[in-house]
């Protein structure tokens, strides 16, 4: 019996991920650190659609997060046919005020947990036919974040480790997807102190809308959900970089 893992999966993007790959019979495996949450998914989403639901409570923010996680799988024996990485958070600040430990933090579960958690998941997903990945990065991974410096950065990484990876796979039934959007109406607004800036202000993709886009397209290395973003991202491209930056960082202001 094959699974699809998704780790941040108690809210917003996880979330709507775990109810639209419901819709197509897939079962889950759904980790966050919210153990409520996933209890609720948990009773739900079996009765509605026919599908078994496993959840892993982990902080992915932790060392050993990403290898709690990977052992429980290995343990199980659970048979993986995707991987979403979509657990992840930002902050907006100056970088030498905002605090040293959250930043850290903010690398761990954006970045290490991610590859961690890829690299020791990846036999598992190669032995499935027809299996995905998708790693969550962001509209923000296309140009330095003022006032976000080390979430745009994670991004950026996110974007170009997705992209190798994509490559590197190829041929082999297994396909990678860098998952860009832009301001999405989730907790991750307020979780990263953003509700107030004129990004989030200018209006913000449904979670379900940018799921719709990532599940419609997973085979694509880059899934940039919605045409303002689209606009925005290309336009960046034939714009000098100091521009590029100066904008991200009005936007967050």
């Amino acid at each position: 019996m094959n699974h699809v893992l998704i780790t941040g999966a108690s809210a917003g993007i996880g979330e709507a991920f775990a109810r639209a790959l419901a819709t197509e019979k897939q079962n889950l495996i759904l980790v966050a650190r919210r153990e409520e949450r996933l209890a609720a998914l948990a009773s739900e989403l079996p009765d509605a659609f026919g599908i078994s639901v496993e959840i892993l409570v982990a902080d992915l923010a932790t060392a050993d997060g990403a290898e709690k996680v990977a052992a429980a799988v290995t343990n199980a024996g659970w048979q993986l046919s995707g991987l979403i990485n979509n657990a992840g958070f930002g902050d907006r600040g100056d970088f030498g005020e905002l605090s040293l430990e959250r930043q850290l933090n903010m690398i761990q579960v954006n970045i290490t947990s991610l590859v961690a958690l890829t690299w020791k998941l990846l036999p598992n997903l190669k032995a499935q036919h027809n299996s995905f990945i998708i790693n969550v990065a962001s509209s923000a991974a296309f140009q330095a974040g003022p006032n976000m410096a080390i979430y745009y950065a994670t991004k950026a990484f996110v974007l170009s480790f997705s992209e190798a990876l994509h490559e590197e796979l190829r041929g082999t039934g297994l396909t990678v997807s860098a998952l860009c959007p832009g301001a999405t109406d989730s907790e991750f607004a307020a979780e990263a102190n953003m509700t107030d800036t004129k990004l989030f202000k200018a209006g913000a993709m449904s979670a379900e809308a940018v799921v719709n886009e990532a599940l419609a397209k997973r085979r694509k290395a880059i899934v940039i959900p919605g045409l303002r973003n689209r606009l925005m991202i290309w336009s960046g491209k034939f714009s000098p970089r100091f521009i590029t930056r100066r904008l991200a960082g009005w936007l967050q202001a």
